[in-house]
């Protein structure tokens, strides 16, 4: 494999940490311009010395100056802020991972989609409150795009670029979280300690949240009728608690193709960061007979609504997908801070969609602007239900 020239956004979240160890386990193949932080200034620092990228990029411009100082005597230069970081992600490069959670993620990768190249895309919120937008940008640009959630992954590792036409749906697994088999009544009681307690996945507080309340699959959802063209109808989910298949293609003569793996995200990244080649990773490997069973079932919708809430959305169209996002971020962060009960998050996302309705989403203005109002309307939404 020929080297490649590098830029991550995101580089000190989860998926962002995960792809420089990749990096650093490969330093002869890849050659990294950017690197692109939120506030952690020596973990950014010490990513940069690393791998000796060109640049460091710190979200918050007040961390300018102690960037600046932990990298002093090296040739690697820094920057800070948002025009920073648009920045960042619009220099050359073959290979962009966009890893940057949240509407702050959706500048930059649309800066580095219109830039050309392949972008690994981690950031849900793109596709998700901008799918219009960003996928008129991907065709534009002509970019490769290439997705990087383990089932959207899975999926196109299972789809047949030959046979696209005969597909007659595709399936997103979830693991059921750590409510899977818990009743209403356990439930409304849950405290955001046990609510984080993912039975599989080690992953941040919100996306933990989102996997408790299935929101999370909802958005994948979502962003997979964007990535792959598909009506909502022809995309199903199927509880699978040991999250060993992440995705299956089921095409017309009957054959389903599925894509298996250990529940490590360097799996899926390195699949992004190597492709169309495959590169090596310390991933555990798949035992099927240590395993020796697998089990599925259709998702309880009475339980988890806000599976039903992203259908609804995707099929409603427009701006709906913005607003369920922005009011699932407030309702999430306000479980968290013991403001709202477990059951209230779904509850506050409904009442978001029923006031908001179906407003345009065709610009990124139009798209920050419903992300606010939103957002605004549901932190009213949250003050009712706190008092």
């Amino acid at each position: 494999m020929a080297v490649r020239t590098i830029t991550v956004l995101g580089s000190t979240g989860s998926v962002g940490t995960q792809t420089i160890d990749l990096l650093m386990a490969a330093p002869d193949a890849f050659a990294v311009r950017a690197l692109i932080g939120g506030r952690n200034v020596p973990l950014l620092a010490e990513q940069a010395r690393g791998l000796r990228a060109e640049l460091a990029v710190i979200s918050d411009p007040a961390l300018l100056a102690p960037l600046r100082a932990a990298l002093a005597g090296t040739p690697i230069r820094t920057a800070a802020g948002e025009a920073a970081v648009i920045e960042a992600a619009a220099m050359p490069a073959d290979w962009t991972m966009a890893a940057i959670t949240g509407a702050a993620g959706l500048a930059p990768t649309l800066s580095a989609i219109r830039r050309g190249g392949a972008i690994a895309l981690a950031n849900k919120e793109a596709l998700v409150c901008a799918g219009d937008l960003m996928m008129r940008a991907v065709q534009q640009a002509g970019v490769t795009l290439l997705p990087v959630d383990s089932e959207h992954n899975a999926i196109f590792q299972a789809l047949e670029t030959a046979n696209r036409g005969a597909v007659e749906k595709i399936v997103l697994t979830a693991s059921g979280g750590p409510f899977r088999t818990a009743s209403l009544e356990e439930m409304r009681a849950a405290t955001p300690e046990r609510a984080l307690r993912h039975p599989i996945w080690s992953m941040g507080a919100k996306i933990s949240i989102d996997s408790a309340t299935m929101m999370n699959k909802g958005l994948e959802l979502i962003e997979a009728a964007r990535l792959f063209g598909l009506p909502e109808t022809a995309i199903d989910v199927l509880v699978h608690p040991q999250s060993v298949v992440h995705g299956m293609v089921c095409y017309a003569d009957g054959s389903v193709l599925a894509q298996m793996g250990a529940p490590d995200m360097r799996i899926p990244i390195a699949h992004a960061l190597a492709w169309p080649a495959r590169m090596p990773t310390r991933s555990p490997r798949l035992d099927l007979a240590a395993l020796a069973q697998l089990d599925f079932a259709a998702p309880d919708l009475v339980r988890f609504p806000a599976l039903r809430l992203a259908r609804d959305a995707l099929r409603a169209g427009g701006g709906a997908p913005t607003l369920l996002n922005a009011a699932n971020e407030v309702a999430v962060a306000a479980f968290l801070e013991r403001r709202i009960g477990f059951l209230d998050i779904a509850a506050t996302v409904e009442q978001v969609l029923a006031m908001l309705g179906t407003p345009p989403a065709d610009t990124l203005g139009a798209v920050l602007e419903l992300d606010r109002a939103a957002r605004d309307a549901a932190q009213r939404i949250v003050g009712d239900h706190a008092a």
